[in-house]
């Protein structure tokens, strides 16, 4: 198994900034690259801050000390180049294979070819990274999931060409991140996203066919089995944009019509109500508490 110990991250939005944090925090000297010196600073920001929620709610658990640690072991570059020497690179950006897949091979020819090359993609195929650069046996999916400092869970992806040494890397590193890793095979969606999309798609066309009102089938959800919020609440957490860009690419991976984005967000998407990041979505965030928005329903 490769000694992993400088970690390289492509992208500093809330996915990246995430992993950088926790890989910072458990030890890893880390670099995030991002296009601009504002995304960088940007990046930061959100770092510290996360930080600090967490001193605040942790009763002593993490310490000003430990954030301060951990921020010195973050170096922030515009320059992929700078990741040459990392150990794993772990891929962040947007859900778009050609974006992706100009940083892979832009970093396979400037990387060792012992560097582990890690995407935390949601929906595309590992395969099709994988098949750009000159060392599929070191590609890897690792997905983690919103808020990355918070949430345990990590999708370890075997592709076709995966070695045995590339996974069980990837695997334990995980761990090391204080992380709960499971094993998925390179299907679009992994293991989450396969069940939960049809789920958040369900819930739309529900709305839509006017079973039950907005409230009422996260409730439902709530009440009925015990999820901590109910399928509107979620999607606006998530981002109605990435839903339908992730749903858009299992729908064109499977031909099946549950992974299908229905009418009423692709119209939403178009009208910018992507969630609590844009201020509506199912939900208008600019009332406390949130109201349900009117959608001409």
């Amino acid at each position: 198994m490769a000694d992993i110990k400088t970690v390289g991250v492509l992208g500093a939005g809330l996915m990246g900034s995430g992993i950088a944090q926790v890989a910072a925090q458990s030890g890893f000297a880390t670099k995030v690259r991002e296009i601009s010196e504002a995304l960088c600073q940007k990046g930061k920001a959100s770092i510290e801050k996360s930080f600090n929620r967490a001193i605040e709610k942790s009763n002593g658990k993490v310490t000003p000390a430990d954030r301060d640690a951990a921020m010195a072991r973050l170096t922030f570059t515009t320059d992929v180049s700078d990741l040459a020497d990392c150990d794993i690179v772990i891929e962040a950006v947007v859900e778009d294979l050609e974006v992706k897949n100009a940083l892979w091979k832009e970093l396979d020819a400037l990387c060792p070819p012992s560097t582990i090359f890690a995407s935390n993609t949601s929906s595309l195929t590992i395969a099709a990274m994988a098949a750009a650069t000159a060392r599929p046996d070191r590609m890897v999916g690792l997905h983690f999931f919103n808020p990355v400092p918070v949430m345990k869970l990590v999708e370890v992806v075997r592709t076709v060409t995966t070695s045995e040494s590339t996974f069980e890397s990837a695997f334990a590193f995980a761990k090391r991140l204080g992380k709960e890793p499971i094993a998925a095979k390179d299907n679009s969606g992994f293991v989450v996203n396969l069940l939960l999309v049809p789920y958040l798609i369900d819930a739309i066309n529900a709305l839509e066919h006017g079973v039950a009102s907005v409230e009422d089938i996260d409730k439902g959800m709530m009440l009925g089995t015990g999820y901590p919020m109910g399928p509107f609440t979620l999607l606006d957490f998530v981002g109605l944009d990435t839903t339908y860009k992730i749903a858009e690419i299992m729908f064109n991976e499977y031909r099946e019509k549950r992974y299908a984005p229905p009418p009423l967000l692709k119209r939403m998407v178009l009208a910018g109500m992507y969630g609590r990041k844009s201020g509506k979505g199912f939900y208008d965030y600019s009332v406390d508490p949130p109201r349900v928005n009117d959608l001409g329903l």
